[in-house]
């Protein structure tokens, strides 16, 4: 198995990734901030429970999220017409700007990344990727994990 070596492979790109993220978006914008930004140009409008399969954290942490974004400019929040405890959030001019902005570091960070292999190779590693983040069935993982524990017998 070499999970300990993806292991520290999957860590120092991840942490390469933030660091640079955190780095470029700011002063005026985070990494949560721009998932926020696009949900709502993917969706339009959004409530702030839509957004929490999208982001690691609590709905109090959302709403702190939604108060920083509304400071700066990013998002406005507008009351359903017809149900006034829904709260919309929208993107604001320079919300739209920021994650235009925001889309094109990721993407320019990630083309260099993958310049450095082979188209096939970059189409390798993203269908191989694809299947590391589907979630296995419990029992394949416990067949699996039994299976890889059985000593092997001679003549098998």
């Amino acid at each position: 198995m070499h999970a300990t070596e993806f292991a520290k492979l999957w860590s120092k790109l991840s942490k390469d990734y933030k660091s640079m993220m955190d780095e470029s978006l700011a002063p005026s914008l985070t990494e949560s901030q721009l998932t926020v930004l696009e949900r709502i140009a993917e969706y339009g409008k959004v409530k702030p429970s839509d957004l929490l399969p999208h982001l690691a954290t609590t709905p109090a942490a959302i709403t702190t999220l939604m108060d920083r974004m509304e400071k700066n400019a990013l998002i406005i929040r507008e009351r359903d017409q017809d149900d006034r405890r829904i709260v919309w959030i929208q993107a604001t001019e320079f919300g739209e700007q920021e994650m235009r902005r925001g889309v094109a570091i990721r993407e320019n960070y990630w083309n260099e990344i993958l310049h450095r292999i082979s188209t096939h190779n970059q189409q390798l590693l993203i269908l191989l990727l694809g299947k590391l983040t589907q979630s296995p069935q419990p029992s394949t993982v416990e067949k699996e994990t039994a299976a890889a524990s059985e000593p092997v017998r001679a003549g098998q």
